[in-house]
């Protein structure tokens, strides 16, 4: 639970996560004793977290649970995999991520969320969700229990590379892999990004949040997308310039929090839930057109999408922005909608859209689903062509229809 901007630890309820209300999707994990936060990556089977949350000295948790919270209870998940970042590095803080691959899917009420791809989150404004310690702004982080996840807002305030010429780190963040963003109270005093780097920013008021224990793993969302991934807290100062007046790391006014920026990361991210698709087409003969829709929890469906172009070099990647459309399918009823960007990096000439197809008991005949891709990037449809669909179709194993 994030520490929030506010004096009275009874105003933590109003930032209570309530179910249904588009946070289901972020998940409380459990590794060895010890918790943290991750978020539901659109398979449905992967979780997004922090890699110091699910490992410790190189070793990945023996024993790792998930529980998603939601308008039908809590519900646990055994882990089936952990793939940690490559070049995790856990002196310097870069590169802190880590994919769980669940054994089963998460429930189809919980959100799916996309990751952001843009390289414009700093001076962008974020909703972080967490399950730390829940705290105020004013005193830091309580101990004495609280809602069981909480919401609040922060603005990313600067690549905390900045920090390494002055010093003031016993890290040394590599440049455009972490963003930091500070704890304000509309103050100048408390400004650490203001005082110590000259960018100044009051903060958003009582809803400005920051990390606390627990939310490690914890996705910052811009536009409903995972732009960051919660990795640390730090109380910094220079001098005789201290905005974090007591300085002791515990989520107080003045304080600091890194996230990892997960538009520099979504090469490793798509490539290893790609990997993670064990049953994914890669021809065109391999796709399968119709699908029985099952009887409970979802099951995935395939699209291929090829560039059979020439890029402009080696080493540029060439994309496409996709969404699914119902056909005589319902979305959240029939299958579970999604829409993103799809990037084809260098040596990949195809990949997979998964859709998750919902399984129910009802009688309905089969049913269509369409997905749409177009504002092809690098590439291009053809002439006058703005938009390539294709169908794939839900085939009913519920008895008889009519």
């Amino acid at each position: 639970m994030p520490s929030l901007a506010i004096v009275s630890p009874d105003h933590l309820w109003n930032y209570a996560v309530t179910p249904g209300t588009g946070f289901d999707g972020v998940v409380e994990i459990f590794a060895n004793g010890y918790a943290g936060t991750g978020a539901l990556l659109p398979t449905g089977r992967h979780v997004l977290t922090a890699a110091h949350v699910v490992e410790q000295d190189g070793v990945i948790a023996s024993t790792i649970q998930v529980y998603v919270d939601g308008p039908a209870g809590t519900v646990s998940i055994p882990v089936k995999k952990v793939t940690l970042h490559p070049h995790y590095d856990y002196t310097n803080e870069n590169h802190d991520l880590a994919i769980i691959e669940l054994t089963s899917a998460a429930p189809s009420w919980a959100e799916r969320y996309p990751i952001y791809r843009e390289a414009d989150e700093i001076g962008t404004t974020f909703t972080f969700v967490g399950y730390g310690i829940p705290g105020t702004g004013l005193s830091g982080t309580l101990h004495s229990g609280g809602p069981d996840k909480l919401w609040c807002r922060n603005r990313f305030d600067a690549d905390m590379a900045a920090f390494v010429p002055l010093g003031l780190l016993a890290w040394k963040p590599q440049p455009g892999v972490q963003l930091g963003a500070d704890m304000d109270n509309g103050s100048p005093q408390r400004d650490a990004f203001g005082q110590l780097l000259n960018i100044p920013d009051l903060g958003l008021g009582s809803a400005e949040g920051m990390i606390t224990p627990g939310d490690s793993g914890g996705p910052a969302f811009i536009h409903g997308k995972i732009a960051g991934v919660a990795s640390y807290g730090t109380s910094l100062f220079w001098g005789d310039i201290h905005p974090d007046p007591d300085g002791i790391i515990n989520a107080t006014f003045g304080e600091i929090g890194g996230w990892q920026r997960v538009s520099a990361e979504q090469e490793w991210i798509d490539r290893t839930l790609r990997a993670a698709l064990k049953n994914a087409p890669s021809h065109p003969q391999e796709v399968v057109k119709a699908v029985p829709e099952g009887n409970s929890g979802t099951s995935l469906v395939y699209f291929l999408v090829q560039f059979l172009g020439t890029r402009e070099t080696p080493t540029s990647w060439v994309s496409v922005d996709f969404a699914t459309r119902d056909g005589t399918a319902t979305a959240g009823e029939d299958y579970i909608p999604t829409a993103g960007r799809l990037v084809l990096y260098p040596g990949e000439s195809s990949a997979v859209i998964p859709v998750e197809i919902i399984g129910d008991t009802l009688p309905e005949g089969p049913e269509t689903v369409y997905l749409d891709i177009f504002n092809p990037v690098g590439g291009s449809f053809g002439p006058s062509v703005q938009v390539l669909s294709a169908a794939r179709t839900i085939l009913d194993d519920d008895g008889w229809w009519v």
